[in-house]
C-alpha cells in the first residue's frame, strides 16, 4: 500500500508491475541524459561571450539535432510497445473474477464456482487491525502464482478498478465488459481504490485483494459454499 513520503511506485506484487517499474526507470535515465545535455549546452551558450560560427546556418548541426531525437524516440517506443503487448496478453487463466462497480461499492462474482458472489463495502470503523478508508468488509480472495482473469463492468456510471501494486487499472463502463489479467507472485494483502471520479462518495469504494496459497484458497471455497 502507499505510505507517507513515498514518491515512487509501490512494491511490485506481479511480473507486469515489475516490467512497468523497469520501463519507468529506463525512461527516467533517458530523461536525465537529455536534461544534463541540454542544460550543459544552454549554460555554455549563456556564459560564453562569443558565438560559435559552426552553430550558425550549418547543415550538420541541423542533421544532428534531428536524428538524435529520432533515435531517442526509438529507444522509448520499442520497450513501450513490448510492455503494451504484455499488458493485453491473456494466457489460459485459471480463475475468472467478475467485478461490478456501483455507486459506491463493488460487487464480485467468481464465475468458475457456483453461487459465490458478494458485495464489498468500505469498513465504517477503523482500528489497529485495518487501514482507515482502505479496508473493506468482504475482501477478494485469490490464489497466488496463478493467472487470474478479471471482467470489469459497472451498473450506473464509469468507475475504475485499480490495484497499483499489481499494475492493474481498468475502467468499469456501464453496458460494456472490459477484461484484463494479472499474476500475483507473493502472498499478502493489496489495496486499491476507484480511480475514476464517479460521484460524491468516489473516495469511499476501496478494493482489497488477499493473496493466499492454493490450498488455503480451496479451503476458502469449500467453507464459503
Amino acid at each position: 500500500m502507499a505510505t507517507w513520503s513515498n514518491l515512487n511506485f509501490q512494491n511490485s506484487a506481479s511480473p507486469l508491475m515489475e516490467q512497468i517499474i523497469f520501463f519507468h526507470d529506463h525512461i527516467l535515465i533517458i530523461l536525465m541524459m537529455i536534461t544534463i545535455l541540454v542544460s550543459y549546452m544552454m549554460m555554455s551558450l549563456f556564459f560564453n561571450k562569443y558565438i560559435n560560427r559552426l552553430l550558425l546556418e550549418q547543415q550538420m548541426i541541423e542533421m544532428i539535432w534531428t536524428i538524435l531525437p529520432a533515435i531517442t524516440l526509438i529507444f522509448i517506443a520499442l520497450p513501450s510497445l513490448r510492455l503494451l503487448y504484455l499488458l493485453d496478453e491473456l494466457n489460459n487463466p485459471l480463475i475468472t473474477l467478475k467485478s461490478i462497480g456501483h455507486q459506491w461499492y463493488w460487487s464480485y462474482e467468481y464465475s468458475d464456482f457456483f453461487n459465490i458472489e458478494f458485495d464489498s463495502y468500505m469498513t465504517q470503523t477503523s482500528n489497529n487491525n485495518n487501514f482507515r478508508l482502505l479496508d473493506v468488509d468482504n475482501r477478494i480472495t485469490l490464489p497466488m502464482n496463478n493467472q487470474i482473469r478479471i471482467l470489469i463492468t459497472a451498473t450506473d456510471v464509469i468507475h475504475s478498478w485499480t490495484i497499483p501494486s499489481l499494475g492493474v487499472k481498468v475502467d468499469a463502463n456501464p453496458g460494456r465488459l472490459n477484461q484484463t489479467n494479472f499474476f500475483i507472485n507473493r502472498p499478502g494483502i493489496f489495496f486499491g481504490q476507484c480511480s475514476e471520479i464517479c460521484g460524491a462518495n468516489h473516495s469511499f469504494m476501496p478494493i482489497v485483494i488477499e493473496s493466499i496459497s492454493m490450498k488455503n484458497f480451496i479451503n476458502w471455497i469449500n467453507n464459503y459454499s
